[in-house]
């Protein structure tokens, strides 16, 4: 029996892990992915402490300090949640079952996939949704990244520096990106920006070999030989497996209230799983401060409550 079972091994679910542990609770991190979200980014110039730091450095720092103060992590993925008559959650992965007292779900969110043909039978052949972790793979060879906000201008910059040449693909004639971003990709010359224009179908044999795209300014289709797609086109909340338990948004992100509690008494949630405006790391970690604070807070008021 856990006091707290986190769902997801991100930056909030790390968070979440130390102050937990830091008020005695007993802590498991169930997640997939170790830092989550973060992994999709190179250098971070934005957090509290740091002028400028590498994502994987942070990760593992946070990983460290989380594994000093106790708290367990399990490489898994959580199936399904069960609420057991005695208030507490029993949740499944493919294997084995843990049960706890609490619960934060700090899954954040996921990379929305085009559905374009080739796209699912090429995954992990040529097309990526990390240009961190897959990018070195592909040094001083021809890329395209898909997408015209943050994350796609970040990607491309990135790779830039890696590959031959980068082709942006953007289906709208401007960015929704940071002029910072904006300038640097566009002062970059192995960066194509190819505006206006709509990834089609992803094909090859055994890998990626090339990519059809469609000019909607000239309504032309085209084909670029390349070895690799890295798509950016955003992030969404995968929170089906919560959906009896929390309200959603309509984008499906889980609704909490100031403490962070769903409307399941015991089930918390933060992080950019949650609905709020702004998704950023010192937002992240902040959010997964007050679910585990909340956390603890409800299991005294509990105990104080049987003790009665």
């Amino acid at each position: 029996m856990y006091d707290l079972i986190i769902i997801g091994s991100g930056v909030a679910g790390m968070t979440a892990g130390i102050y937990a542990s830091r008020r005695e609770m007993k802590t498991l991190i169930i997640g997939k992915q170790l830092g989550g979200q973060l992994i999709w980014a190179s250098e971070i110039e934005n957090y509290p402490g740091f002028e400028t730091i590498n994502s994987f450095d942070l990760i593992n720092r946070i990983k460290e300090q989380t594994v000093k103060l106790g708290v367990e992590f399990k490489d898994d993925e959580v199936q399904e949640i069960k609420k057991t008559p005695e208030e507490t959650f029993i949740l499944y992965t493919a294997k084995e079952n843990f049960e706890a007292k609490t619960v934060i779900i700090a899954m954040g969110l996921s990379p929305r996939r085009l559905a374009v043909q080739g796209e699912v039978e090429f995954s992990g052949k040529g097309v990526s949704y990390c240009a961190n972790c897959d990018g070195p793979f592909y040094r001083d060879k021809t890329i395209a990244v898909v997408g015209g906000g943050n994350s796609a201008l970040d990607a491309a910059e990135m790779l830039s520096k890696i590959a031959k040449q980068v082709y942006l693909v953007h289906r709208n004639e401007s960015f929704k990106a940071f002029d910072v971003l904006v300038d640097e990709v566009t002062k970059r010359p192995n960066i194509k920006i190819l505006y206006k224009t709509e990834l089609k179908e992803i094909s090859g044999n055994q890998k990626v070999e090339k990519i059809k795209i469609f000019n909607k300014e000239e309504n032309k289709d085209s084909e670029i030989i390349l070895d690799a797609v890295f798509i950016e086109a955003g992030r969404i909340a995968a929170t089906d497996l919560v959906a009896d338990f929390v309200e959603r948004s309509g984008r499906n992100q889980i609704i909490v209230n100031s403490m962070m509690e769903t409307r399941t008494p015991g089930l918390f949630a933060a992080g950019d799983v949650v609905d709020s405006e702004f998704k950023q790391i010192s937002i992240a970690t902040g959010l997964a401060t007050i679910a585990a604070l909340s956390a603890y807070q409800y299991l005294q008021l509990k105990t104080e409550n049987i003790k009665k």
